[in-house]
């Protein structure tokens, strides 16, 4: 019987590295609460034994074959059909499902506040992953079939796997092949120039596709890490590609992949850099107005660049869009949230200012052991004890082309966990300001996405709440953190909803009786809704840049490749 298919690449694309909590964890805290669990053991022997009578209890059902433990029907662990006939792989996988249940009774049952339980819970949780049986060959009635069927070939190619990670991929388990990609090539192929570089950053102006252009050009503002050409993978999923067809001239910004020698560029030389770039597109398109678009850690820059030019009455952006972006990040809004702390806050700090960058590796290895059975034993079972090749996706090799982020950025964007200073109008200043949202009357559209674990929709739906325009268009895709973005017609299964009413405070008010389910992506609203406040239509430029700013570099730029 073949093994049962997983989804790897689907599944690992919606884990992507993104600016989230992460980024104040700190292991001494983790250590901490795992000092406190070992004192509470001690401390509280009575509580400890009757979940060891408990547990031995279960184990002896499992050697009469009485134990009616079964896995999550979610849990890809064990869908192989050796874990329900096979005696002893159901014994095996029932063992293991006891020690999880017995650890998960005692840990409800010690005296730990919110903070500690959520460490010691994700403590005890990764360890417990890394011991699951179907991590070995021996436990592993899939990897044994495969192994017998190539005469040990799968073996020897999972060594060949696991040598290159170690000496290729920086010791992280590798998610994605990719072989198959070449930027320029294959990935990121929409035709245009870079017309402004600066040691930051390169504008990119993309050519138009139709005959008649709207007058107001979108300034793409894509996050610190990764690259920018998330936004024109392949054609089908490019949205530059969408924006050409639309008749919306499109800019981009690809920031440049820092090094220590850059560790001082903040978030106010980011925002002087957009505020850079918006002066060299009205001087390419003659507009007055410039739309913007940001998402995720770049919804940030923006939200910042917008209440920036706000307090100076700087009227040059038009409308506004932010995707899958939290500008009043809360604890309790995702898993991770309750796992950081002030002080695991300021050794971040202290970490990357010793560094001069947080590097895109050590980001994404970290953040991989936050889902480590998504993000890393998966992959372990594939590359190394099946001796299959990882997907080739190019969502994943995305994001696996992770970049660096400055000490000085990285400490700006903590201070947004520590001060909220989007939700405090008028209290702290970032980027030679006082951050003030209510004073940013442009009209907003803002996206976020039903399953999206890294930015909670219900956290995206409050910057609704923040910004002081009118007019504020709000909506929730039925996809995760990537899907919202790169979201395509022609989905069977696509959907959204949106009210045609400014989102109210109550998102239990907007469930309830504003928002109406809608067939379908979500793009082609958007393109009306900028369309609608992109300016009147007039022949297309035959040429890229101007005089001024001449075009350089083909499309995706040369920074892309550092």
């Amino acid at each position: 019987m073949a093994k049962p298919k997983i989804d790897l690449g689907g599944g690992a694309a919606e884990n992507t590295v993104a600016m989230n909590p992460i980024i104040g964890l700190a292991r001494e805290d983790l250590m901490g609460a795992v000092g406190v669990m070992l004192r509470e053991t001690a401390g509280r022997p009575v509580k400890t034994l009757k979940h060891l009578k408990n547990f031995s209890g279960e184990v002896v059902k499992i050697v009469q074959n009485k134990s009616e433990l079964a896995p999550d029907p979610k849990d890809k662990r064990f869908l192989d059909p050796a874990f329900r006939s096979n005696p002893f792989y159901r014994a095996g996988m029932q063992y293991y499902l006891a020690v999880r249940q017995g650890v998960g009774h005692w840990m409800d049952d010690l005296d730990f506040d919110d903070s500690e339980r959520a460490r010691a819970s994700f403590v005890t949780n990764m360890i417990l992953d890394s011991v699951s049986p179907t991590n070995s060959l021996i436990g592993n009635p899939s990897a044994l079939k495969k192994a017998f069927e190539t005469g040990g070939g799968s073996l020897i190619k999972g060594l060949k796997n696991a040598y290159e990670d170690i000496t290729q991929n920086d010791g992280i388990v590798s998610q994605v092949d990719k072989r198959p990609f070449k930027i320029g090539e294959n990935i990121a192929t929409a035709r245009g120039a870079v017309v402004h570089r600066t040691e930051m950053m390169e504008l990119i102006q993309y050519a138009p596709t139709t005959e008649q252009v709207h007058g107001v050009p979108l300034l793409i503002i894509p996050p610190q890490i990764n690259k920018a050409y998330v936004n024109d993978l392949s054609p089908e999923k490019s949205i530059i590609r969408f924006l050409t067809g639309s008749g919306i001239q499109p800019f981009m910004v690809s920031w440049r992949n820092p090094t220590v020698e850059h560790r001082d560029w903040g978030l106010a030389d980011y925002v002087d850099a957009l505020i850079e770039a918006i002066d060299v597109i009205c001087q390419i398109t003659r507009s007055r107005t410039v739309n913007i678009s940001g998402a995720c850690s770049g919804g940030i820059t923006a939200a910042t660049l917008l209440s920036k030019l706000a307090a100076e009455g700087d009227p040059r952006i038009g409308a506004a869009t932010l995707m899958v972006c939290v500008l009043d990040p809360q604890p309790d809004d995702s898993e991770t949230g309750a796992l950081v702390s002030a002080h695991g806050i300021e050794m971040a700090r202290r970490r990357s200012a010793k560094a001069g960058v947080l590097e895109g590796s050590s980001l994404s290895r970290t953040f991989a052991w936050l889902r480590p059975n998504d993000l890393v034993w998966n992959y372990v079972i594939n590359n190394y004890l099946h001796g299959e090749d990882p997907p080739a996706f190019d969502v994943l090799f995305w994001n696996n082309d992770s970049t660096n982020l400055t000490a000085a950025l990285h400490s700006d964007y903590l201070r947004v966990y520590e001060t909220q200073p989007f939700a405090t109008p008028g209290v702290t200043e970032m980027a030679g300001h006082k951050v003030d949202l209510t004073k940013v009357i442009q009209d907003c559209f803002v996206v976020a996405g039903v399953t999206d674990h890294i930015t909670p929709w219900k956290a995206c739906y409050r910057t609704t709440q923040l910004i002081g325009s009118p007019n504020v268009e709000f909506i929730l895709s039925q996809a995760g953190h990537i899907q919202s973005l790169l979201n395509p017609p022609g989905n069977p299964k696509a959907k959204y909803f949106k009210s045609d009413k400014r989102p109210p405070a109550s998102i239990d008010e907007w469930l309830g009786n504003d928002a109406s389910e809608h067939a379908g992506s979500w793009w082609p609203f958007w393109a009306q809704w900028l369309q609608a406040r992109s300016g009147e239509l007039k022949s297309a430029p035959k040429d890229l840049g101007s005089r001024k700013n001449s075009p350089g570099a083909a499309a995706p730029g040369e920074y892309v490749f550092d």
